[in-house]
Order: structure tokens, then C-alpha cells, then sequence
């Protein structure tokens, strides 16, 4: 390298820093000054600064509005999370409102129905369940009585649950209305045919057949059916089951007619406990005697 080289490029390296010293000055200068106080040298400043100002704004309003739609996000984000428990917690509340609302009106229907059965009509509360044939329940009475006996009607809202098999102080062991060996004396609610229904035995659904019905008996599907009251084990006109398939095969006396218990076991939690009609009553206890 030539000292004249070297010495050129120390002076160039010298102005660019004395002008890049200077620029911060002379801008600031134009900028304060008052517009009719702008000289030439001003106005070539001011000029030759107007598109790098552009550039910087524009540069800022985009910074400025991806940083406020960030904030923006952030706080969406935040409220939609906040109105996302609200809303999980408003769906639960509801929840255990429906609940407890669909309780009190099942309560209510048992406690009409106690009241149309008498005093002698026990409540109890479903304990257990059988899991291996779903053909028996357990029961345990709200109040202790030592008159409960096997055969006992066992009813809901809804009608006929079954019959006491056992009774163990407050425990009961409930045969079910679809139990095979259990046969209940109904009566077509629309016709007046007479039948006995009895459980199918399948254990994979609650279903029913219903023997000993005419073939002349005129019955149809979804007719309802319900107690006769014969036998006095059951009160009469209780639902027991809805017709769902008839086979009339044009031979035999009986006609084939399949049913649906009315009563939904799967969601039993409360129960009536009546004795049959002419059942002895329990004795009310005799006041102490005076002393």
C-alpha cells in the first residue's frame, strides 16, 4: 500500500466520522428550529431525511400493531379461558340442578302413591344390586318393621317392582318383575284381557312374555298392562309392562305376546313396600302405664 493510499483513506475514514458526528447535530438543529427560521442547509437535511422518517414510521406502526395484536391474543386467550371454567362449572351446576329437580318429582309421585296405598305402605332405598342375573335387589326400609314378609308387593312411581323374597330386619331382598319364576295376574288397561307375565330370562336385557292370553282376546302393541288384583298380592291397576311384539301363529288357544316392564330397574333408587290386602296390621304400641 502507497503512503498517498493510506493517507487518502485516513482522511476519507476521518470525514465519514466527522459527518456522522455532525448528522445527529444538524438534524436536531433542523427540527427545533421554527419553519421560517430554515436556512438552506435546513431544508437539505429535512429533505434527505423525509424517507428514512417514512421508513421509520411505517417500521413503528407495524411494531406498534403486531406487539398490540399480541397483547391483544394474549388477553383473548385469557378470557376465553376464564369463560371456559365459567362455562364447565355453569354445566355441572346445571347438572346437579336437573338432578336434583328429577328427584324431587320421582319423590313426589312415591310419596302421592304412599298416600293412595295408606299408612301401611313402607319407603325404602335400593342398597345393591345383583350384578350376575339382575333378577334381585336389595332394599333397606326407611323405618324398621318386623311385619314385612316374603311375597310382599314391592312398587315405585313407575309401578310393579317385584315381591319381598327375604326379609332381615330392615334389609329386604327383592324378586324382580322380570324374574321367571315370579308370575304377576295383569289385565289389559284398553281391553280387559286377561294374562300372567312372567320374566323371559334373558339376562341381557329387562323383558317379559305374557302367557294364558286368548286368541280371541284383542289386545295390540304398546297397550299397557297392569294389576287385576287378584290373588290380593298386588293392589289393583298398577302398571307392569307394555305389549311390544304379538306372534299370532292361527293355530292354539293362547296367542305369543311379548312385553316391556314399565319399570326402569337399572335406575331404581326408591320403593314402596305394601302388604296384601287382609295382611295383618302392626300393632300400634300400647301406651306405658301410669305409675
Amino acid at each position: 500500500m502507497t503512503p498517498q493510499l493510506g493517507s487518502w483513506r485516513r482522511l476519507r475514514d476521518t470525514a465519514v466520522v466527522a459527518l456522522l458526528l455532525a448528522l445527529p447535530f444538524f438534524v436536531l438543529r433542523s427540527h427545533v428550529r421554527q419553519p421560517r427560521d430554515l436556512n438552506a442547509l435546513d431544508r437539505v437535511v429535512l429533505n434527505a431525511l423525509k424517507p428514512l422518517q417514512y421508513v421509520g414510521a411505517v417500521i413503528g406502526k407495524g411494531v406498534s400493531a403486531l406487539f398490540g395484536s399480541y397483547v391483544y391474543l394474549v388477553d383473548v386467550k385469557a378470557e376465553n379461558d376464564k369463560l371456559g371454567h365459567e362455562n364447565i362449572a355453569l354445566k355441572e351446576k346445571v347438572r346437579r340442578l336437573e338432578a336434583m329437580e328429577s328427584e324431587n318429582r320421582r319423590l313426589k309421585k312415591l310419596l302421592g302413591l304412599k298416600d293412595q296405598l295408606g299408612p301401611e305402605a313402607l319407603t325404602a332405598q335400593v342398597i345393591a344390586k345383583d350384578a350376575s342375573d339382575f333378577r334381585v335387589t336389595n332394599l333397606l326400609l326407611d323405618k324398621v318393621s318386623s311385619e314385612v314378609k316374603p311375597g310382599w308387593a314391592v312398587l315405585s312411581e313407575e309401578g310393579v317392582v317385584g315381591v319381598v323374597l327375604r326379609a332381615e330386619g330392615a334389609t329386604l331382598e327383592v324378586q324382580l318383575a322380570v324374574d321367571p319364576q315370579l308370575a304377576i295376574d295383569v289385565v289389559d288397561e284398553r281391553t280387559g284381557a286377561r294374562g300372567l307375565v312372567r320374566g323371559t330370562g334373558d339376562l341381557t336385557k329387562y323383558t317379559c312374555k305374557v302367557e294364558y292370553m286368548k286368541r280371541a282376546d284383542e289386545v295390540a302393541v304398546g297397550d299397557l298392562l297392569v294389576t287385576s288384583g287378584i290373588g290380593a298380592r298386588f293392589p289393583k291397576g298398577v302398571s307392569v309392562a307394555r305389549i311390544t311384539k304379538i306372534h299370532n301363529r292361527g293355530f292354539g288357544e293362547f296367542q305369543e305376546v311379548e312385553a316391556e316392564p314399565v319399570v326402569s330397574f337399572s335406575r331404581l333408587e326408591e320403593a314402596l313396600v305394601v302388604p296384601p290386602a287382609g295382611a295383618p296390621k302392626e300393632p300400634e304400641p300400647k301406651p306405658a302405664p301410669k305409675k
